[in-house]
């Protein structure tokens, strides 16, 4: 029973207030009698219209769409503005079947109707002024969010039902409506989370929604530099140790063992204090989640869907990823997807290897390929010996038979503009070597030295094309540490020869003039350096192969090489003292060297031009 008030106030069924039938009204305004269709306009208009007002209204157009043609848009406009996502299940339900109804009768609303839908793709707006500026931004605290996201699904899943070129309408309203990096962090997670899902029951979209959210990813990426998210956080935690010293002396007498307690958990946020790296943190973790779910079924890996995304996500590293500079974390996606099966991992090593050594592609996608390579099998602990011997065959053969071939040449000299790639696939090879010569050398001792010695690393090193002059000398310096630990190559003459060589350059500042001396010709980095955004690194590092300190001893015992003149099994037991089981260590430097290099402890990265850095 209803209420004498909630009577009066809701009309007939099946009625409207004004003018007879809404079809009547419809067909006196193509006649130029307007009274009564501004009437309509204005009803439906009212932002306190009744549920029942609503359902009512909704009946009355589902069976008149037919008159709803292009000269209705106004009037469609103003449906589509109904408050109804916010409604009673009945008003939903009514809703939905409107949006069927119209879209199948008449396509010209189509994108209207998508528009609409994709605005509800965030939490909705509130407004604020503070000093008559809008800061108006997303309710995070709407509490039926995940229940409206769903209802918008299932509205774009009924529009899709009734017309099947949607998909291709749809795009183009997702990248216009996506959020400015300026929005909020729920703003945007919440966007990005929905366009996810859209792939799910649209997947011929798929590779166009994951090429739009890895660009959008990307334009935060290269904004926010390493050294820029170093700063902010270095600058947040001396701001809350400042705020924390002040605190004990002010209130130390007061200050129980809970308050004590609750100060250490504050401490540990995981919030980046850097907004945008905030930003990329919490949309990185969204994606994560999805290659997750969409490859495991039942918490099982399911190889073909997963061969699938590995595919697609593969066509967005080429088109993106890989032409673009020294992003620090986007390009994880790829390492995250290859840590779920070996097969996987192996098809993106070989994928870089088809585009290094293709002499088709331009020399800067062949370099950034020869990077991806380097880092991939430095990082990657999901990658076994085997495969990282594999790769190191197959790339320091290609130099070989380069080296072959320049030999013949009239190019047979140190020109990074000539042979970039070379010296991109040299600095892989060296890269991988430093982190990955203790398993190398793991098991069979004499085996492992064998096989590194058949790589003819003293060819390379003392061929034309010079390639110590090229490479980091954080990497060239590591690199020939190990290699005269272990008899292989002694670098230490050419280094010497090729830091005179050097030519300091000299350029104009602001405070006059000042000599630099380029040390990364290559403008080499590597892609998966540390990660650093704090809660999406939690699903990168058990994958993840970090930088380990050596012992002072381990330290000295690099620095010594291998005595030629002992016996082989002195030579084994030499070695099993000197193999450490971590797999990883700390740069050294020959004293002859030192003066180009960076502390210890900082990390092997993306230097910057002229400015050398070590592994930690």
């Amino acid at each position: 029973m209803l209420g004498g008030d909630e009577f009066i106030s809701s009309p007939p069924r099946k009625t409207v207030r004004f003018g007879g039938t809404l079809t009547d009204i419809l067909l006196k305004y193509e006649k130029g009698e307007t009274t009564d269709f501004e009437l309509l306009k204005h009803q439906l208009s009212d932002p306190d219209i009744k549920d029942a007002q609503i359902i009512n209204w909704l009946h009355e157009f589902r069976a008149s769409v037919a008159y709803l043609t292009k000269d209705f848009q106004q009037l469609v406009s103003i449906l589509l503005k109904l408050p109804w996502l916010r409604r009673s299940r009945d008003v939903v339900e009514e809703y939905l079947g409107f949006l069927g109804n119209l879209v199948s009768a008449q396509t010209v609303h189509l994108r209207p109707c998508l528009r609409m839908i994709v605005l509800q793709f965030v939490p909705p707006r509130i407004t604020i002024r503070e000093d008559d500026v809008d800061i108006s931004d997303s309710d995070d605290d709407e509490e039926n969010l995940s229940e409206n996201f769903n209802t918008c699904h299932r509205a774009l899943q009924t529009v899709a039902r009734y017309v099947p070129s949607t998909p291709q309408f749809l795009m183009p309203i997702l990248v216009e409506n996506f959020p400015f990096v300026n929005k909020s962090e729920r703003t945007l997670e919440c966007y990005v989370h929905n366009l996810l899902r859209v792939t799910v029951y649209l997947p011929t979209l798929r590779l166009e929604i994951l090429e739009l959210i890895v660009e959008r990813l990307l334009k935060l990426d290269v904004s926010t530099p390493q050294q820029d998210i170093e700063d902010a956080e270095e600058t947040a935690n001396n701001s809350d140790s400042e705020e924390k010293s002040t605190e004990e002396g002010l209130f130390d007498m007061e200050e129980d063992e809970e308050t004590k307690g609750n100060k250490v958990a504050s401490s540990g946020s995981e919030r980046m204090a850097h907004p945008l790296a905030e930003r990329l943190d919490i949309l990185m973790t969204v994606l994560f989640s999805y290659i997750k779910d969409v490859c495991h079924v039942d918490g099982k890996l399911d190889i073909n869907k997963t061969k699938d995304l590995y595919r697609d996500l593969v066509s967005v590293f080429d088109k993106l990823i890989l032409p673009t500079h020294a992003s620090c974390h986007v390009q994880y996606f790829m390492f995250y997807i290859c840590s779920f099966k070996l097969g996987l991992a192996e098809a993106f090593l070989d994928h870089l290897w088809k585009k290094l050594h293709d002499p088709n592609n331009p020399s800067v996608i062949r370099q950034t390929a020869g990077s991806y390579i380097g880092s991939f099998l430095a990082r990657a602990k999901f990658i076994p010996v085997v495969t990282v011997k594999a790769c190191l065959d197959l790339l320091v053969n290609w130099m070989h038979k380069y080296i072959d071939n320049q030999d013949t040449g009239t190019n047979a000299y140190c020109d990074v503009a000539l042979h970039g790639p070379f010296y991109s696939t040299c600095q892989a090879v060296f890269y991988t070597l430093i982190f990955r010569h203790k398993q190398l050398l793991e098991g069979n001792l004499r085996k492992g030295l064998s096989y590194l010695q058949s790589l003819n690393f003293e060819r390379i090193v003392m061929c034309q094309l010079n390639p110590l002059k090229i490479c980091i000398p954080s990497v060239v310096n590591l690199f020939a540490a190990i290699t005269r630990k272990y008899q292989l190559v002694f670098c230490y003459t050419i280094i010497e020869r090729n830091n005179r060589q050097f030519i300091p350059v000299v350029r104009s500042g602001t405070g006059g003039d000042f000599v630099q001396t380029c040390t990364n010709p290559l403008d080499s980095f590597f892609p998966f350096d540390p990660y650093m955004l704090k809660r999406s690194k939690k699903t990168i590092e058990p994958f993840y192969q970090f930088w380990e300190e050596l012992s002072a001893e381990d330290l000295e015992n690099l620095k010594k090489p291998i005595k030629r003149g002992t016996s082989e099994d002195e030579d084994d037991d030499f070695l099993k003292g000197e193999t450490p089981q971590n797999d990883g260590m700390v740069g050294i430097a020959p004293n002859s060297y030192e003066s180009n290099t960076r502390s210890p402890g900082s990390p092997i990265g993306s230097p910057l031009d002229c400015y050398v850095q070590y592994p930690h």
